[in-house]
């Protein structure tokens, strides 16, 4: 994907965080959601026709996924749309031809959801990423795909790089996978399934299964375009062989995206609000107005606009957040700032994001004067008087925008790399500083 004339250049390198003076009040428009866009590129990819995205996320992640389809063979291509963050994308589907390496970058969505495609293309695919992505789960997914026929030649090290060796089709039926690690790996195997020759009946096997409304999504997705997914059980799919129906399809607002912004309310005694804030939505960002609440926001909504307002102060919770782990780092910054402690469980996973997100973050506010502590599934934050100093983002978007967070009420916070925000929202820091003027973003 080029860039397009929408967006600014991302700021890299370090940023010294800027400190609110006074309670923000602003509007701020996100753009759109990284975990529908890359879906919806996936079905549109081997639909029954050409489609359309309307105003899909232009980012790092989602550019990767555009080249990745374009590689084997998908057409893809940027035409005029009324999205305020770049251009609207037409796909049209073709015979999945392979013969080409993909590289990932730091895409989970992009490693998990085209490794089960690729072996539907025609010829080898070669599938590898940026060093700091290599060590990201991926063996219960190979596991999965040989046990349905496909030929991956990893060298015995169930990770990336691998090559899959496409013949053109997957037979499917039924297989067994352990997606404690990662709901990603259950996600490609749905996606692609509809073009197995006889479907796929998946059965997750694990104790634990993260970020189950991802998962939803995916179902959601693919239910929005002719495809029949039963749920008989838990953690069971039956999947009927078919054609997704092209369509149009606008995508929502990257609502875990927006959790920096609203938290920027209660940090600093303001209110934030955030139009096009989907009724019903399967992001785990959804889960947001919930928990800002409880964490003492007052939190409204009017004319698909919802504001969050910071109340008298903000509340330390024993939250489980497995439904919706992304949001742990925008969390654990409000709770820096709480009354009392925050103990946040069933993120135990999140140790194998774009970097041990746990002791990162753990890591990072020790070093700012705070007090936290890891537990088996976990962390709990016991706020303390904060002070300025380095925030390292460890090539993670979300740590990134944690230290922008607290940096609103911590003078000197400075961000080592707040480049890798381009990962999904390279306009981060003009939003941010346009919400700090109070300006409508």
């Amino acid at each position: 994907m080029s860039a397009n004339r929408y967006s600014p250049s991302p700021v890299q390198g370090v940023y010294v965080a800027p400190t609110s003076t006074a309670a923000v009040h602003a509007t701020v428009t996100i753009p759109g959601s990284k975990s529908l866009t890359n879906r919806e590129l996936i079905i549109a990819a081997i639909a029954d026709g050409p489609g359309r995205l309307i105003a899909p996320l232009h980012s790092d992640d989602s550019r990767r996924m555009v080249d990745a389809l374009r590689a084997l063979g998908v057409g893809v291509e940027e035409i005029d749309g009324h999205g305020e963050f770049g251009p609207d994308l037409a796909i049209t589907p073709a015979k999945l031809v392979g013969g080409t390496t993909i590289d990932c970058g730091q895409a989970g969505t992009v490693m998990r959801f085209i490794a089960p495609l690729a072996g539907l293309a025609q010829h080898d695919v070669h599938l590898t990423a940026h060093e700091t992505a290599l060590h990201r789960p991926m063996g219960g997914l190979i596991s999965a795909l040989r046990d349905l026929g496909v030929d991956i030649d990893d060298e015995g090290t169930w990770a990336l790089p691998f090559t899959v060796r496409g013949h053109g089709r997957i037979r499917g039926g039924r297989v067994e996978i352990d997606a404690s690690a990662s709901s990603q790996f259950v996600s490609g195997l749905l996606l692609a399934a509809p073009r197995f020759d006889v479907g796929l009946h998946l059965v997750h096997t694990g104790e634990h299964l993260p970020s189950l409304p991802h998962i939803d999504m995916t179902i959601e997705a693919l239910s929005r375009r002719g495809i029949r997914i039963e749920r008989p059980a838990t953690g069971e799919w039956l999947v009927e062989a078919g054609v997704p129906r092209a369509k149009e399809i606008a995508i929502e607002p990257d609502l875990s995206n927006a959790a920096p912004f609203l938290a920027a309310a209660l940090v600093t005694g303001g209110a934030v609000s955030v139009p096009g804030w989907p009724v019903h939505s399967t992001q785990p960002g959804a889960l947001l107005p919930e928990i800002l609440q409880a964490m003492g926001a007052h939190v409204g909504r009017h004319s698909g606009t919802l504001t969050v307002r910071a109340g008298s102060e903000i509340r330390g919770l024993d939250m489980d957040l497995s439904a919706a782990s992304e949001l742990t780092p925008t969390l654990v910054g409000l709770a820096a700032f709480a009354s009392g402690p925050t103990t946040i469980r069933g993120i135990g996973h999140i140790r194998l994001h774009e970097t041990d997100r746990i002791a990162a973050l753990i890591g990072d506010i020790r070093a700012l004067g705070g007090e936290a502590e890891e537990l088996s599934d976990g962390l709990r934050i016991i706020p303390r008087q904060l002070h300025g100093g380095r925030w390292a983002a460890h090539h993670d978007h979300r740590m990134a925008t944690t230290g922008a967070l607290i940096g609103l009420r911590v003078p000197g916070v400075e961000i080592d790399d707040i480049g890798t925000t381009s990962k999904t929202l390279p306009e981060f820091t003009l939003l941010w500083e346009r919400m700090l003027r109070g300006a409508s973003t």
